[in-house]
């Protein structure tokens, strides 16, 4: 495993981690999509299936289950916590997310490597990964103050995504010029998802002003 990777997986890893700290702490969600966090759900479900069949190493099961169990935990608190579901912004959150499983679905069908259940599923996963975080984008949008610890949150999930795109560059040098265009081509999809945010998100942090995304 390179650094880029190790560091992706770790970036990764906070996001997951603080969102789930804040809520916890607060008790509050307000500000987070639901409908970004059910597609998480499905996209680590999806991806992780082989983790009951394929034994890679520890720190990679580790790192499933830790993936699967804190994105099932944000969505139970979500909808079935007493205190923290009453603070869910149900009205903002009005992107229609089942909408994009379909299609991704559909074009894991028709563009993947290996046509097997396992490669389908994990293709599927990558296509609905790269547009997942859009849901909670909208509801930002709409937002007319977004706290740190939620700007921070979606700043590392992007963050995280980036790092990744250096981790196959690095991999491409070093495992003789391997060509992976279907997750080079969903990464680089999503972190242009990403683009205007991180510009937004630099630009209050610098000025030390509030986080405001243009409607």
């Amino acid at each position: 495993m390179n650094a880029f990777r190790l560091a992706g997986d770790m970036t990764h890893l906070l996001s997951i981690i603080l969102l789930l700290l804040k809520i916890r702490a607060t008790k509050s969600c307000a500000g987070i999509s639901l409908k970004t966090q059910e597609l998480y759900v499905i996209v680590f479900m999806s991806r992780y299936l082989d983790l009951f069949r394929t034994y890679y190493s520890l720190y990679n099961s580790l790192m499933k289950i830790i993936f699967l169990g804190t994105s099932m935990c944000i969505v139970w608190y979500m909808r079935s916590h007493k205190v923290v579901r009453q603070t869910y912004n149900k009205d903002d959150d009005t992107f229609r997310h089942f909408f994009l499983v379909l299609p991704c679905f559909v074009l894991a069908l028709l563009v993947h490597h290996n046509f097997t259940f396992i490669e389908i599923l994990w293709t599927f996963s990558l296509y609905l990964e790269s547009v997942a975080i859009l849901p909670q984008l909208v509801l930002l949008q709409k937002s007319s103050n977004i706290d740190n610890l939620t700007g921070t949150y979606v700043f590392l999930l992007g963050a995280y995504r980036g790092l990744y795109l250096f981790n196959w560059v690095y991999r491409f040098f070093t495992e003789n010029h391997r060509v992976r265009w279907i997750p080079w081509l969903s990464g680089l999809i999503q972190t242009v998802i990403y683009t205007d945010f991180f510009y937004y998100y630099i630009k209050s942090w610098k000025n030390r002003d509030e986080l405001k995304l243009p409607a």
